[in-house]
């Protein structure tokens, strides 16, 4: 039987309408919780809410649109007009094996798994910070290990690898990078962030990786409901109450490594992604 400690709280989940974010809103909802869907697509989020429903859980859909940052600014200050606190905010959507360039210019991994996430966590702040407690959850990647060079001009450029792996670890870092710096800024305030790494999980997120490349990687992949509980955890545990701007993979704090670790980068994103957002 679920535990229902998430009873009273409102939760919202990007990226929630399949894989590990459909996991999340569904285990969510089972204890007790609100649940927030942020999608681009009403209607193929419309059979989460359904399955919510019939569990006797509580859903809505709310419209979001990572690649296009005037959408994202709609979305959340649609979100603020309501007056609602917000309890979790779990940063789950992405994308990866993607080439080109958003609809602000930015390279397309770097955009939608970062600019966009972060335009509308800054902007949500208000309404997480009405709660007196609440929780960032940014799903990022240990991929972001593999990233030996951060070249801030190239997020300015279109994707220039073949496969897009190395924008994406890129975009992954910025993940890890922004939770950290963002923790840091909201320090006292009740708001505290964790980014993790959820494992190599056989999502959606590799559809747009060319076959048989896909069908391959996925052999040694963890299902979504594995790769799911890291961010449950990180969203819910009692043992992480006031405890921000850590680094997670398998529902345990690990270091950060290589990059990760470069605190001078991180402060130079922090800046550059309130120059480039406009969240200053």
């Amino acid at each position: 039987m679920a535990p229902n400690d998430m009873v009273g709280k409102t939760v919202m989940v990007t990226g929630s309408n399949t894989g590990l974010g459909r996991v999340t809103a569904e285990v969510l909802a089972r204890r007790g919780a609100r649940v927030v869907l942020a999608n681009r697509s009403e209607e193929r989020t419309r059979p989460v809410l359904e399955a919510i429903a019939a569990e006797g859980g509580t859903a809505n859909f709310h419209p979001l649109d990572l690649s296009d940052l005037a959408s994202v600014r709609r979305s959340a200050e649609a979100w603020l007009a309501r007056g609602e606190p917000l309890h979790v905010l779990v940063n789950n959507a992405g994308l990866a094996g993607q080439r080109g360039v958003t609809a602000d210019g930015f390279e397309r991994h770097f955009g939608v798994n970062h600019l966009g996430p972060a335009l509308l966590t800054l902007l949500l702040v208000p309404a997480l910070r009405a709660t007196g407690e609440a929780r960032i959850v940014n799903v990022a990647s240990r991929a972001h290990k593999r990233v030996s060079r951060f070249d801030f001009d190239a997020l300015q450029r279109p994707t220039a690898t073949t496969t897009g792996f190395r924008e994406y670890a890129v975009s992954k870092l910025a993940n890890v990078y922004f939770s950290r710096e963002l923790g840091r800024h909201l320090e006292g305030s009740g708001v505290t962030t964790y980014a993790l790494h959820p494992g190599v999980v056989a999502s959606d997120l590799w559809r747009k990786i060319p076959w048989p490349f896909r069908s391959l990687m996925k052999l040694f992949m963890v299902t979504n409901d594995e790769g799911a509980k890291t961010q449950i955890w990180c969203a819910t545990d009692p043992a992480l109450r006031g405890v921000t701007a850590r680094y997670y993979a398998e529902s345990r704090e690990v270091p950060l490594q290589g990059l990760g670790d470069d605190e001078a980068l991180a402060k130079g994103l922090w800046e550059r992604t309130l120059s480039w957002t406009g969240a200053r």
